[in-house]
C-alpha cells in the first residue's frame, strides 16, 4: 500500500509553473517539428497513433466491435471495427480520428494549467498501452512501443523540470500537429487517394458534403489550439 501511495503522490503531484521561456521554447520546438518535412515524417507518427486510437476508442464506446489498428511507415493508418454499416456509431467513429489529437492537446493543456505534468505523462502511458493492445501489425507495435518507452523514461527517470518541459512539448505538439493533417485534407482532391479519407466516408454516411466535414475538422482543431494556447501561456 505504501508503494501505491508513493506512486499516486508522484503521479498526481502538483509542480510549480515552469519559467515563461520554457513555455516559449517548447512551443517553438513543436512548431518546427510540425513544419519541417523531415522531422514530421518521424514525429508525425505520434499524431497517427492518436488519430487511430481515437477511432478505436469511439468505436468501442459506440458499441462497435474493435478488430484492430494498423499503423504504416508512411504515417498512414487504418482502424477496423465491425458493426452496423450506417448509423451514429459509425459516424462518430469516422469523425473521431482528426478530432482526437487536437482535443488531446487541449486536455493536456488543462492538466498542465492545473500543474500536473507527471499525471499527463502517466495518462499518456495508459493510452499508449491500450492502443498497443489493439495494434495488429509489427511496424505499428514498434511505433507505439518506442513512443511509450520515451514517455516512460522521462516520467520515471527524469527530474521534475525535465518532465515539465517534455509535457509542455507534448501538449504543444498535439495541438499544432493535430492542425496539420486537417489543413492537408483541404488540399486533397476527391477521387484520388483522398477518396478514402475520413471526410469522404463521412460524406457518404451522412449526405453532408466533404467540404463541410473538412471545415469542421479545421475549425475544431483551431479552437483547441486557441484554448490550449490560452491555458499554456502563463
Amino acid at each position: 500500500m505504501n508503494v501505491l501511495t508513493r506512486l499516486w503522490d508522484h503521479v498526481y503531484a502538483s509542480q510549480p509553473a515552469p519559467p515563461a521561456w520554457v513555455v516559449g521554447v517548447t512551443a517553438l520546438a513543436a512548431l518546427l517539428l510540425v513544419l519541417n518535412t523531415g522531422s514530421w515524417r518521424l514525429a508525425g507518427k505520434v499524431i497517427t497513433i492518436a488519430h487511430e486510437g481515437g477511432h478505436a476508442l469511439v468505436s468501442v464506446l459506440s458499441g462497435r466491435r474493435l478488430e484492430g489498428i494498423r499503423l504504416h511507415a508512411d504515417s498512414s493508418g487504418v482502424t477496423y471495427s465491425r458493426g452496423k454499416r450506417r448509423g451514429p456509431g459509425l459516424v462518430f467513429t469516422a469523425a473521431a480520428g482528426y478530432l482526437t489529437p487536437p482535443l488531446l492537446g487541449a486536455g493536456a493543456a488543462a492538466l498542465l494549467a492545473a500543474r500536473h505534468p507527471a499525471a499527463l505523462l502517466w495518462l499518456a502511458l495508459v493510452l499508449l498501452a491500450a492502443t498497443f493492445l489493439a495494434v495488429r501489425n509489427v511496424f505499428g507495435a514498434l511505433a507505439v512501443l518506442v513512443t511509450a518507452a520515451g514517455v516512460f523514461a522521462v516520467s520515471y527517470y527524469a527530474p521534475a523540470a525535465v518532465q515539465a518541459g517534455f509535457a509542455y512539448l507534448a501538449a504543444w505538439f498535439l495541438l499544432l500537429g493535430g492542425m496539420r493533417p486537417a489543413l492537408e485534407l483541404t488540399r486533397r482532391r476527391r477521387g484520388s487517394r483522398s477518396g478514402l479519407s475520413d471526410a469522404d466516408q463521412l460524406a457518404r454516411l451522412t449526405g453532408v458534403s466533404r467540404g463541410v466535414w473538412v471545415t469542421a475538422f479545421v475549425l475544431i482543431a483551431t479552437a483547441a489550439l486557441a484554448l490550449g494556447t490560452r491555458l499554456l501561456i502563463p
